[in-house]
């Protein structure tokens, strides 16, 4: 079998229904990519790789995991090897990759950017290799070119609340095609539980915003000092990274008190800092509230696994895995006090846990307002589950318990820039679960109908949900 049967123009849509939907109504439709790593300064530069080694592999832990897995040593991977050596040895693990999403994502890269229908293995690498660095030093595969290539209306990367943001401002005044704004990541103002690392981002918040900053009201009022200096950047997005909800109820005094012990250098550990946590992440909430702003909860990672490797590479690695904690209860309890106090905005959760799905389907469903549609949503298959399998599972889960057609759909969650077929996956992998059941009889034969849904999930939810062209508008005058 050649590559060139492999990614053919059906590929994944196992009907006439499936790909009727997909290359009729799916296809064409721009992406929002809501939720990413990439490097702003990437854009602003207009930056042009050297080697796909650069803008495949490096970073992509995603990678790094597998080739671990299959016995390349660190050299190869994140270590001093050449770019061509660790792309040779990229190539040796390419073909033991199959069933997992790697296999799929690596072809489909190959032929939607450059051209390629060859399987990658050992004998195609060095021809390969060759081929892409030719095509990636000309300016037609710069990084903005790659997301006008691939429809990308607009993208949020992913920022610390200390960042200046000064490479947004570039790439508005250059007039790039795609929108790209900033997602607000306040996660460090949750770990109390690590004094150097809270305490020096306390340390720059206060020279940022020029407060003393001495109590607990006074590090909130220098989050809110960031979070409108993002909004007035065109921020409408906040992203929390936690393993799970923290919603314990606190006093002033409890907070204050931690605050003070932290500051202190000793770390919060137990009741402390999950109380200090809980009043952190509400009072954040409240800021995306009041700015009318789009709150995601990614739940459920429990990170740096491996602490010898941590010690060596640091986070973001690949030693991060699925975890096991309690989801229902402290969520519920964070979204009913937020309703309560009239402050639930619109919110995507994610669960890293496939167990989970169920369980945030029927929850998004207790907190809908009966006037923003979706304003609950259950994210996608994030991380260990956008794969073929996940991405079924969650469309599932939100199909049987919630309602799929106000889904705001599929983000690339990636630090490359080669990722946005990934969109065109997920799209395949929707249109083949609708096009069986229109095939089956469990839907209609109505392509009007049921392609208008597949549009919505696609896009056009996505930009009413998130209204990120009037935010770009907004801060363009």
């Amino acid at each position: 079998m050649t590559s060139k049967i492999f990614i053919n123009e059906d590929f994944l849509l196992e009907t006439k229904a499936a790909r009727k939907l997909y290359h009729e109504y799916a296809e064409s439709m721009p992406i929002i990519d809501y939720h990413c790593h990439l490097p702003a300064e990437d854009i602003a530069t207009d930056r042009t790789f050297e080697s796909i080694t650069h803008v495949w592999l490096g970073g992509d832990h995603y990678k790094w995991r597998a080739m671990r897995t299959c016995g390349i040593n660190e050299k190869y991977i994140t270590g001093d090897a050449s770019d061509e050596e660790k792309f040779k040895a990229w190539a040796t693990v390419v073909p033991k990759l199959i069933r997992n999403p790697l296999y799929h994502w690596t072809h489909l890269e190959l032929k939607r950017i450059f051209g390629i229908d060859e399987l990658l293995n050992p004998d195609t690498a060095p021809n390969i290799y060759r081929q892409c660095n030719e095509l990636l030093r000309q300016k037609v595969f710069s990084t903005r070119s790659i997301l006008e290539r691939f429809r990308v209306e607009a993208l949020c990367t992913t920022n610390f609340p200390t960042e200046d943001l000064k490479h947004h401002k570039t790439i508005r005044d250059t007039h790039c095609k795609t929108m790209v704004l900033p997602c607000f990541r306040p996660d460090k103002a949750l770990n109390a539980d690590c004094p150097k690392e809270f305490n020096d981002l306390v340390d720059s918040l206060e020279r940022l915003t020029n407060l003393s900053i001495n109590s607990f009201e006074s590090f909130i009022e220098s989050l809110w000092k960031r979070h409108q200096f993002f909004h007035e950047n065109g921020c409408r997005i906040s992203d929390y990274g936690i393993e799970t909800v923290y919603s314990a109820n606190w006093t002033q005094d409890e907070v204050n008190k931690a605050f003070t012990h932290v500051r202190s250098g000793h770390p919060l550990e137990g009741e402390t800092l999950l109380k200090f946590r809980s009043a952190v992440l509400y009072e954040l909430l409240l800021m995306d509230y009041e700015q009318g702003w789009v709150q995601q909860l990614h739940l459920g990672a429990m990170r740096n696994n491996n602490s010898k490797m941590m010690t060596l590479l640091g986070p973001d690695s690949g030693y991060d895995s699925i975890g096991d904690f309690e989801q229902g209860r402290p969520l519920v309890r964070l979204l009913d006090k937020l309703e309560k106090s009239g402050h639930l905005g619109k919110t995507i959760i994610y669960c890293l846990n496939p167990r989970d799905n169920d369980l945030i389907a029927s929850i998004i469903g207790c907190f809908q307002d009966g006037i923003t549609p979706g304003k609950i949503q259950m994210g996608s298959a994030w991380w260990f589950n956008d794969h073929k399998d996940g991405m079924t599972k969650q469309i599932e889960a939100l199909s049987s318990i919630g309602v799929l057609s106000t889904f705001v759909g599929m983000l690339t969650d990636s630090r490359s820039f080669l990722s946005y077929p990934r969109h065109e996956y997920f799209r395949r992998i929707l249109c083949n679960i609708l096009g069986k059941e229109m095939t089956s009889g469990e839907l209609p034969e109505d392509y009007e109908h049921i392609g208008s849904i597949v549009q919505d999930i696609c896009y056009f939810n996505a930009k009413r949900y998130f209204q990120l062209h009037e935010a770009y508008n907004t801060i363009k005058k």
